[in-house]
């Protein structure tokens, strides 16, 4: 089985590479000669185009920013997509966006899974990221084993869309909850308590969770290098309060994360990891 991969970011870079690893035969292409050597140095093949990528392969792997970058994406190979070869859209974007490219593809024999993930970069390295599936169950089966490759958790959550509805909810937790450690060690500073001590007495409880001993540590030592950025955020964001105003389920939280994400944004901090929804609360301080 050929697998193409477009989307060489953060993420798809390392997630790419563990499929290399496995022993998958991998064609990439990207705009940048940098990542196409990389890569190549890593065991791909490189294709000259988007549209040369897909006449080889078996299945493609997208891994771009939003709705609209990958609905460009996949009419730009659609033609060249063999019947019965499988696209696998690993982005965070929004549900109705996802069934429709599935719809699309239907109607030239193409099967479709929508697969967002999440752990940012570091789980990504280690290939332990989550991934949450939307598709039809025999795609799922059959494409699990390359997903399990990239993969700590691998669940079939429902149809096209349920993917990515998953990850809205997902994102909704994640931006809260370091919302939630950002307050705490802002009202925590201001006390006089030792940070790193306050982290170490809390993390053991019911306050622990992957986000405080992820994100805490860099909060801590103010490093906002990205492995998951505040403008992808914004953006998944974004999509959860268009997907609730549809739905008219009142989000009054993630409405407050969203005004935070966009003032960090528009003041220069949007391609600094998340974690520096620290500097929000500093602000409000």
């Amino acid at each position: 089985m050929r697998i193409g991969f477009i989307g060489l970011g953060i993420m798809g870079k390392p997630m790419c590479k563990n499929l290399i690893k496995a022993g998958y035969d991998v064609i990439v292409s990207s705009s940048k000669p940098k990542t196409n050597d990389e890569m190549r140095e890593a065991g791909a093949c490189v294709a000259n185009s988007y549209k040369d990528l897909a006449s080889q392969v078996d299945v493609v792997i997208t891994m771009v920013p939003n709705s609209p970058e990958v609905k460009a994406v996949i009419q730009e190979i659609a033609d060249d997509l063999s019947e019965g070869a499988t696209v696998i859209d690993m982005s965070s974007i929004a549900p109705l966006a996802s069934q429709e490219i599935a719809n699309m593809l239907r109607k030239r024999g193409i099967g479709f899974l929508d697969a967002p993930v999440s752990g940012g970069e570091p789980k990504a390295i280690e290939g332990t990221v989550s991934v949450m599936v939307g598709g039809d169950s025999n795609t799922f089966e059959k494409c699990k084993p390359i997903l399990d490759t990239m993969a700590g958790s691998v669940v079939r959550v429902g149809d096209v869309g349920a993917g990515n509805s998953t990850k809205l909810a997902n994102q909704i937790i994640v931006a809260l909850n370091i919302a939630a450690v950002s307050e705490a060690f802002v009202l925590a500073k201001k006390m006089g308590v030792d940070l790193e001590l306050v982290h170490e007495a809390i993390r053991g409880g019911l306050a622990g969770s992957t986000v405080l001993d992820a994100k805490g540590p860099m909060m801590i030592e103010r490093d906002f290098k990205p492995g998951f950025k505040i403008d992808l955020h914004l953006k998944d964001v974004n999509n959860v309060v268009e997907t609730a105003n549809e739905l008219d389920v009142p989000l009054p939280l993630t409405h407050s994360m969203q005004e935070a994400l966009k003032t960090l944004s528009e003041e220069g901090f949007g391609q600094e990891d998340h974690s520096a929804i620290l500097r929000y609360f500093e602000n409000q301080n």
